[in-house]
């Protein structure tokens, strides 16, 4: 869930061209197949951590190699595009979003795959949307409508199933699942404020590398602890490659065709695959609760995107 700066690079179809209508079809189905890859490919990576942390890998050394990967290949695309480079006080907020708030989060978020479900805490990080709109109606005094406010109470009743009782080692891990999802929403709250001359190509590469940096820091004061084998090195690349970069890119081009809202409504695949892949090969159970209370978050999500969308004409 790379996605809070995905308004700046949406891009439009000209209506002037006579193959428009064609052209427009193609685009929007090339958006819906990015946005659908992107989601797949981030609910591939609690997987992979999963394997990882297996090896003998730990939370921050994982975290150095994901960063550090992405931020590699993102400063390399932003060179390829000749994008520009932030600077003064958007480089200064950008970096510190990535040291506190990224970084942040992702230590929560990977900490609590090693305490709980990758399923349980990938429907928590979901419940993002719903605490976006509590928290900008408490910060920015933004007017929340009727379906917001309904959707937010469906996030709530569906993450109360989904968590059931807390037992046996899951209470650390639930609470840092919403932790995570709550300085996710902190941090794309920040994220709208900025202006749109902040691409999210640039911005994502500048907050990878501030995470990188921290977490280089980490290694220095404690060592690595590195993959004992081949396996976990390969887990550790999927995480960094799949699950980072092709997910940040596939989103990127998605967003591009459909644009930010929709981007991330198909994108909600992301918690399923995650279900699906932890039941199938870490044998995690699929409950008649979870299931239910991860169908109520879902569609929170979606009825959120769609009160955007309809506030904002698209509808």
């Amino acid at each position: 869930m790379d996605s809070s700066f995905a308004g700046a690079e949406a891009g439009a179809v000209s209506a002037a061209r006579p193959a428009a209508p064609s052209r427009a079809r193609h685009r929007q189905a090339a958006g819906i197949a990015y946005s659908l890859a992107s989601g797949i490919c981030f609910g591939c990576m609690p997987i992979f951590a999963r394997w990882a942390f297996r090896s003998g890998v730990d939370v921050p050394t994982l975290l150095l190699l994901r960063f550090s990967t992405a931020a590699a290949v993102l400063w390399a695309l932003l060179l390829r595009r000749r994008l520009a480079v932030p600077r003064g006080r958007d480089l200064a907020l950008l970096v510190a979003m990535g040291a506190l708030g990224y970084a942040g989060q992702a230590l929560c978020y990977f900490t609590a795959i090693t305490v709980a479900s990758v399923g349980l805490v990938s429907l928590l990080l979901y419940l993002y949307p719903a605490l976006v709109a509590l928290l900008a109606r408490l910060v920015f005094r933004a007017p929340l409508s009727g379906r917001q406010w309904t959707a937010v109470a469906i996030a709530l009743a569906g993450s109360a199933l989904t968590i059931g009782r807390a037992g046996q080692g899951r209470a650390l891990g639930v609470a840092l699942g919403f932790l995570a999802a709550l300085v996710y929403s902190f941090y794309i709250l920040v994220g709208s404020r900025f202006p749109a001359r902040i691409t999210p190509t640039a911005a994502t590469a500048v907050i990878t590398s501030s995470a990188a940096a921290v977490y280089l820091g980490a290694a220095a004061a404690r060592g690595l602890r590195l993959p004992s084998g081949a396996a976990g090195w390969g887990a550790v690349l999927a995480v960094a490659v799949v699950g980072t970069v092709l997910a940040i890119l596939f989103f990127f081009e998605g967003l591009e065709r459909v644009g930010p809202v929709r981007a991330s409504v198909y994108s909600t695949v992301e918690p399923l695959v995650t279900l699906a892949l932890g039941a199938a090969l870490l044998g995690e159970p699929l409950t008649p609760a979870r299931c239910l209370g991860g169908a109520l978050i879902l569609g929170a999500v979606l009825l959120l995107a769609r009160e955007e969308l309809r506030m904002a004409g698209q509808e």
